[in-house]
């Protein structure tokens, strides 16, 4: 029988729930599978020793990794291989290391597209705000207009990575569909995408001016520990539509479980999990966390 040995690097991902989510769906499928954390924070390792770390998870006989802030763009260089949708993203959250070989994907891209589609389906589309032009931005960014989101406004407090993200944007999906901007566009926006780390426990409050919020704006989160952020909930008492980031976290944590096993995920089962550790009993310990793992 198969066994696996897979694992996060990240900063601050103690209460992740990708070990549990993918430890529980390996026991679903009868298969031993073993999920460790490597936080950057408990090791003293700077992100930009992430190579370091992979290699090291290589020598151990690890078969996967999942990647995530602040290393999904570092990353990179120390892969032998990316990915179709990685290379056009410039952003990893999964290794699989097989043959000797570390292979990049990204599954933040169908997690976000499929948690999407699942809670918010019907939600017009014409003009959407992103907060974020980070790994996490960019994957989300795709997946909107993947969707059919007419035009993006990319926001970030850095503008000259908000730009480049929106040039890249433009380059795939072409002239009109993405340009940089600031907060003040979602007053004429349908939609609002937070892809950002402002909600987690550590990087407490709201990501914009609560004037900025009206009823007609539906809101989307990437953050999901706390599953409900400020902005959540103060979108949800204006009466705007929310998706929080929970479906993204269970949806892109199955598509990575299918590429470190090979095994089709029980997707429906990995929701309920998710349901399940984030009831009140069993969140209450811990909520800090971070976007997408």
């Amino acid at each position: 029988m198969s066994s696996y040995l897979t694992g996060l690097i990240g900063s601050g991902i103690g209460p992740s729930l990708s070990p549990a989510l993918h430890e529980r769906e390996a026991a679903r499928h009868g298969v031993p599978l073993l999920y460790r954390t490597l936080d950057l924070d408990v090791l003293g390792t700077p992100p930009e020793e992430v190579g370091e770390l992979v290699r090291a998870a290589r020598r151990l006989g690890f078969d996967g990794l999942n990647i995530t802030h602040p290393c999904k763009q570092l990353v990179i260089e120390h892969l032998d291989e990316l990915a179709p949708e990685a290379a056009e993203l410039g952003a990893v959250n999964t290794v699989v290391l097989s043959g000797g070989r570390a292979v990049g994907h990204n599954t933040d891209v169908t997690g976000f597209a499929k948690s999407f589609a699942r809670g918010l389906p019907d939600v017009a589309t014409g003009q959407v705000v992103q907060l974020g032009a980070g790994g996490a931005g960019a994957a989300v960014a795709h997946a909107l207009l993947n969707l059919g989101v007419d035009r993006l406004t990319v926001c970030d407090t850095d503008p000259v990575r908000a730009a480049a993200l929106a040039d890249a944007l433009v380059a795939r999906f072409g002239v009109g569909r993405a340009v940089p901007g600031t907060q003040d566009a979602v007053a004429a926006a349908d939609g609002l995408v937070h892809a950002t780390p402002t909600g987690m426990a550590a990087h407490p409050g709201l990501p914009l001016p609560e004037e900025l919020l009206r009823p007609e704006l539906w809101v989307a989160e990437v953050v999901y520990r706390p599953l409900r952020t400020q902005l959540l909930d103060t979108a949800e008492a204006l009466g705007c539509r929310t998706l929080d980031g929970g479906g993204m976290a269970v949806f892109q944590a199955a598509d990575a479980f299918r590429l470190f096993t090979g095994l089709e995920p029980h997707t429906e089962a990995m929701l309920a999990d998710f349901t399940d550790l984030t009831a009140p009993t069993a969140s209450a310990a811990s909520a800090v966390g971070g976007p997408c793992v």
